[in-house]
C-alpha cells in the first residue's frame, strides 16, 4: 500500500483508465486527473482526443519550458495537438459531443452512485466555475468512465444516492480508483479488478454502498 499512500494515486488510475480506451476512439478527457491518461496510452493505440474548448487530436502534456499559451485543454492547462489535429470553434466542439461522436468520456466526480447517477460539478455553497460541458458530454458520449479517488479524506464518494446535485442520471458505466475497477450493471456495483495492494473487505469499507465482488474478480491492471 507504500506506494499508493506515497503520490501515485493519479498514475495509477490514469493508467488503467489508458487500458479501457481502443485504437481510433474518439475520447474526451476532463479536467484535472483525467488528463494525466494521454501519458499513458499504450504503444500502437491512436487515439482521437476531444477538448471541448475545441481541439481534436489533442497530444501529451508538452515538456518543461516547450508550452504554447496558445495550446491549452478545457481547463485552461498547456498540452499539444497531434499532427493532422485541428482547432475549431465551441459550437463545433459541442455538436460532436451533442451528437453522439463520442467514443468515450473520463471525467472526475464528486460522487457516483449505485444506479450511475453523477455528482461532479457543483457543492452547494462553493464558489464554482461552472457547469462546463460536463452534462453534455455524459449524455452524448457512448461511455462514461469516471476515474477518481474512492474517498474523499476517507469520506466515500460511491454512494447508494447521490447527495450533491446530479450532473446526470444512470450514466456511468464504470468506475476506476486507486482501489479497483467497478462496474455499474443492473444488479449493482461489481468489483471486477482488485488492485493489489488492498483486499475485498477494504474496497466493501470504503465504498457507501453495497459492492458484489465479482467471481471473476482479477488483479488490476
Amino acid at each position: 500500500m507504500a506506494d499508493v499512500e506515497d503520490g501515485a494515486v493519479k498514475e495509477i488510475i490514469a493508467a488503467r483508465v489508458a487500458k479501457e480506451l481502443k485504437d481510433g476512439d474518439v475520447v474526451n478527457l476532463g479536467i484535472g486527473l483525467p488528463t494525466l491518461v494521454v501519458n499513458f496510452v499504450p504503444p500502437g493505440v491512436t487515439l482521437l482526443l476531444h477538448s471541448e474548448n475545441g481541439m481534436m487530436c489533442m497530444g501529451p502534456t508538452p515538456e518543461a519550458g516547450r508550452e504554447d499559451v496558445d495550446i491549452v485543454n478545457a481547463g485552461g492547462k498547456p498540452v499539444t495537438i497531434e499532427t493532422g489535429g485541428s482547432f475549431f470553434d465551441i459550437c463545433v466542439s459541442f455538436g460532436i459531443m451533442r451528437g453522439g461522436h463520442l467514443d468515450a468520456t473520463v471525467l472526475g466526480a464528486l460522487e457516483v452512485d449505485e444506479k450511475g447517477n453523477l455528482a461532479s460539478w457543483i457543492v452547494p455553497g462553493k464558489l464554482v466555475p461552472g457547469m462546463g460541458g460536463a452534462m453534455d458530454l455524459v449524455v452524448g458520449t457512448k461511455k462514461v468512465i469516471v476515474a477518481m479517488t474512492h474517498t474523499n479524506k476517507g469520506k466515500p464518494k460511491i454512494l447508494t444516492q447521490c447527495t450533491l446535485p446530479y450532473t446526470a442520471v444512470g450514466v456511468v458505466n464504470k468506475i476506476i480508483t486507486e482501489m479497483g475497477v467497478i462496474e455499474v450493471t443492473p444488479e449493482g456495483l461489481t468489483l471486477v479488478e482488485l488492485h493489489p495492494a488492498f483486499t475485498g473487505e477494504q474496497v466493501r469499507e470504503a465504498t457507501g454502498a453495497p459492492l458484489i465482488i465479482s467471481p471473476h474478480l482479477k488483479p488490476m491492471e
